[in-house]
């Protein structure tokens, strides 16, 4: 691929902005030395305003997504897009966030530009893990962890009973509840359906992969060992 439709699918410009990039010294490599459109480089050489490019496509990212922000790009408050740069909206291929948490909902959130990957992720096939952490208005009564764990449980309005899922009690009205699939607001309706409710919820693990140390709307990229611990058991 040429130099300007590589940077200009990266989402720093038109074809046309990059052009004048090139034209204007601000594309060179690592070394400082000026690049023209048409030069054959190493991709990690490559810098505009002598900061490396941005990952290629096949970019994974993760971000502890705080609360009050949505997981949309048409939503009018505040999205999930909003947090990273500007240019990363306008990749190609494009960036998306793989499944959505929630606006009131916190906690690990995976973006990616390979849709292979993104479907692989959200399969029920896959039986990826999600782990999330919350705390409850009332005391858990103790029959709860059976209920999820049947295998049975019928959502409101769903034709399917939900796979079993496993609840960890940590306290009165905190646990922990691992679930294999990503029904629509599925951790709180579950709550509902055993007659609770959820006043907050963390998404701290999706497979073998977690947040770490990452504060509250921070992201960063994702290595290949990374994702596949995502697949981890």
């Amino acid at each position: 691929m040429k130099l300007v439709k590589l940077i200009a699918n990266l989402g720093y410009g038109s074809r046309k902005d990059v052009t004048q990039l090139f034209r204007s010294g601000r594309i060179t490599d690592a070394d400082g030395e000026v690049l023209y459109a048409d030069d054959v480089v190493a991709y990690e050489t490559i810098r505009v305003d002598d900061e490396p490019l941005d990952p290629p496509p096949g970019l994974v990212l993760m971000m502890n997504k705080p609360l009050g922000v949505t997981c949309s790009r048409k939503d009018p408050g505040r999205v999930v897009y909003d947090l990273l740069p500007p240019r990363y909206n306008v990749r190609s291929p494009v960036l998306s966030s793989v499944g959505r948490l929630d606006r009131d909902t916190s906690g690990l959130l995976l973006f990616t530009d390979d849709g292979a990957l993104l479907h692989r992720i959200i399969s029920p096939k896959a039986q990826v893990t999600k782990v999330y952490e919350a705390t409850l208005a009332q005391d858990l009564r103790g029959d709860e962890g059976a209920l999820f764990a049947s295998g049975t449980l019928m959502l409101e309005t769903e034709k399917e009973p939900l796979a079993p899922a496993v609840l960890d009690v940590w306290g009165p009205r905190h646990a922990r509840l691992t679930v294999t699939e990503g029904r629509y607001h599925q951790v709180r309706r579950m709550f509902a359906a055993a007659g609770n409710h959820v006043e907050t919820l963390q998404r701290i693990s999706v497979g073998g992969l977690t947040l770490g140390e990452l504060p509250p709307g921070e992201w960063r990229a994702l290595a290949a060992d990374e994702v596949a611990q995502i697949f981890a058991s």
